[in-house]
């Protein structure tokens, strides 16, 4: 009976007078992220009770046809051929940047000069120099209330933000070894097309920005502090690949019959380096391991415990806390689906998984917050900046036959 009196307060309670405001979102890429993004703004005010409501308000890309399509697809209100329109509108309050790195620091810099906050994929940028301006402009828009988020997408799978949880509590005590691996074998075909993914003008690096630049973040976000040091080496195993026949689809694409160009990024990229506490850490990125599609694990060993953490089984932490007795202690799963999780209060019953798109809801979730609370944005350029230097020591320590390379700090 009292159900039934609590759903009749309810239904005869007055509708809300104040209808939340609503945040204009313009996208610049219609692609693999411009997906994945689309579904995060498309979802989040459905599922999170946000303060500002995202409306999806334009979206851009140089081919008309193609842009219109994907607005229809993805749910934009309207399709631009030209980013700079984009900006201009006045139904965009931020804009999200999905293309190529060769094109971030021009449209973010142009976005944030123009009073529009700004989420950009990563890596932020092809150099540092790019991402040193990127944070500059992000910083003074700052001065004026506007938020810069760069898109490290997986710091917002549930289950590695309980890892950082535990982590900050001290459950693994004094780090000794953070190793980290992002493993795909997408480029393992010789034949694979020539996409702007292996040409360095537009993509600055190949695994190593694509991949590694994913685990660097993670690493660091994890242990709580920077790499301050490391060697590398690198390698292209492919050096030619056919010409693309048309645009490109998802990662890969057709390939032309005879024509080919020259791979001018790396196929693979391993490194080892320290952190500031003098913690040991360890990387390999690469786009070449068969049978590997999307393998990203981390681990971290402390002198209290380790913690690991398998993209393929993202809803879970495999710890172990070795103050525990040696009879009884080993590792142990922890299922990352409770309302007390981060993420998990608004998603379904314990033991029902998430998976990768929700990365994405997760991040609009963030960024929506961030905006209305005018708090600072995590992780913010300045943190893409960061990762954008270890990479280019990477790429320096290889050059260099791998020679120990410290970081700019």
């Amino acid at each position: 009976m009292a159900r039934r009196e609590e759903t009749e307060q309810e239904a005869e309670a007055p509708p809300s007078t104040q209808p939340a405001a609503t945040l204009g979102v313009g996208m610049v890429g219609y692609a693999f992220m411009g997906a994945a993004h689309s579904q995060g703004w498309r979802t989040a005010g459905h599922v999170f009770d946000l303060p500002m409501r995202p409306a999806l308000a334009a979206i851009c890309g140089r081919d008309r046809t193609a842009v219109t399509a994907a607005a229809e697809r993805h749910g934009w209100a309207a399709a631009e051929t030209d980013w700079r329109a984009l900006i201009a509108r006045d139904d965009v309050q931020l804009v999200d940047i999905c293309t190529p790195g060769d094109s971030h620091a021009e449209i973010a810099i142009a976005a944030l000069e123009a009073g529009k906050h700004v989420l950009c994929e990563k890596p932020l940028a092809n150099t540092v120099a790019e991402a040193e301006a990127m944070t500059e402009a992000a910083e003074r828009a700052r001065a004026r209330g506007q938020v810069a988020m760069v898109g490290f997408n997986y710091r917002k799978v549930p289950a590695i933000a309980y890892a950082r949880k535990l982590i900050a509590e001290g459950r693994l005590g004094a780090l000794r070894h953070v190793r980290a691996t992002y493993l795909q074998d997408w480029l393992v075909d010789p034949d694979s097309p020539l996409t702007w993914r292996l040409e360095r003008e537009h993509a600055g690096s190949g695994a190593l920005g694509d991949l590694g630049a994913h685990i660097i973040d993670l690493a660091q976000y994890l242990a709580g502090e920077l790499l301050v040091g490391v060697s590398a080496v690198s390698e292209t195993f492919v050096r030619e690949r056919p010409l693309l026949a048309g645009a490109s689809a998802g990662l890969s694409g057709a390939a032309s019959s005879d024509a080919r160009g020259a791979v001018t990024v790396d196929d693979a990229a391993v490194f080892t380096g320290r952190l500031a506490s003098g913690a040991l850490a360890s990387f390999e990125a690469t786009r070449m391991a068969a049978g590997r599609k999307n393998a990203l694990r981390l681990e971290l060993n402390g002198e209290r415990g380790s913690l690991a953490f398998d993209l393929e089984r993202l809803n879970e932490l495999s710890f172990h806390d070795h103050t525990e007795p040696a009879a009884t202690a080993g590792f142990r799963r922890i299922l990352v689906t409770e309302p007390e999780h981060p993420y998990l209060e608004a998603w379904w019953p314990p033991g029902h998984a998430l998976g990768y798109e929700h990365t994405f809801i997760h991040q609009a979730r963030d960024l929506v917050r961030t905006i209305a609370e005018g708090a600072d944005p995590v992780p913010s350029f300045a943190d893409g900046l960061q990762v954008q230097r270890v990479l280019a020591a990477v790429e320096e320590s290889a050059e260099k036959n791998s020679v120990h390379t410290p970081v700019q700090l």
